[in-house]
């Protein structure tokens, strides 16, 4: 088995919160990045045609995964309808009349798959995360620097939410409702890491891996992946 370089830990607190907490992680090196283009743009496509498929005229909220995420997110004091977590959210756009947005190609690959298996998939660039990373219950005293108005802005979260955090501050406000800008893929980006996240035994985590380690091979030839499990 290989180790990954960087660490991540849960936190007895938020295993405590929500014990049907899952998680993968995809490191990725050598990666190729770039613009959106015509093949990243039809995945995003393609994944909002799965999507509707699997949920057959239901709402995404009502889908049992996102139904238990919800209930994570109410048991840390936020409102899940209010403050929806990431696949919910990718899911009512990709829905909608706008449709996905086009980011850059690593970003719609992790988008897709985020909504073709209605899972939060999260990137993180590896050469901008500062030590270790971690998801904790915020004490409200970190920083989360974000942007506002086109300025950095510190932002910090509230007492008790789940948050994911390096050695800088909060990456990642709400478990992973909104990113911060320091730690986010980017056109530049050459190593990351991808989290994919689920509640309960059936969020197809696994499958969901293996299809994101197929379409980063694909678009970056050469690039090094690992899926590495880190449940339990």
């Amino acid at each position: 088995m290989q180790i990954m370089t960087l660490t991540l830990t849960v936190s007895d607190e938020v295993r405590a919160l929500a014990p049907g907490f899952t998680h993968l992680a995809v490191e990725a090196y050598d990666l190729v990045n770039g613009p959106s283009t015509e093949g990243s743009a039809a995945l995003l496509d393609d994944a909002a045609r799965r999507l509707a498929a699997r949920l057959d005229g239901r709402a995404p909220h009502e889908d049992p995964h996102m139904v238990d995420w919800r209930a994570a997110y109410t048991a840390f004091g936020a409102k899940p309808s209010r403050t929806r977590n990431s696949a919910e959210a990718l899911a009512r756009r990709a829905l909608s009349d706008a449709g996905l947005p086009r980011i850059n190609t690593l970003v719609d690959l992790y988008n897709a798959i985020s909504v073709a298996h209605l899972i939060p998939v999260g990137g993180e660039d590896l050469d901008r995360v500062q030590g270790g990373m971690r998801l904790v219950r915020a004490t409200g005293d970190e920083d989360f620097v974000t942007m506002a108005g086109g300025e950095p802005a510190v932002e910090h979260p509230d007492a008790g939410e789940v948050v994911w955090c390096d050695g800088e501050g909060v990456t990642c406000r709400r478990w992973n409702w909104r990113q911060g800008p320091r730690t986010r893929l980017t056109e530049e980006t050459v190593n990351a890491v991808f989290l994919l996240e689920g509640m309960g035994p059936h969020a197809g985590l696994e499958a969901a891996a293996g299809e994101l380690v197929e379409l980063l091979e694909k678009f970056s030839p050469g690039a090094r992946v690992t899926v590495h499990d880190l449940a339990g």
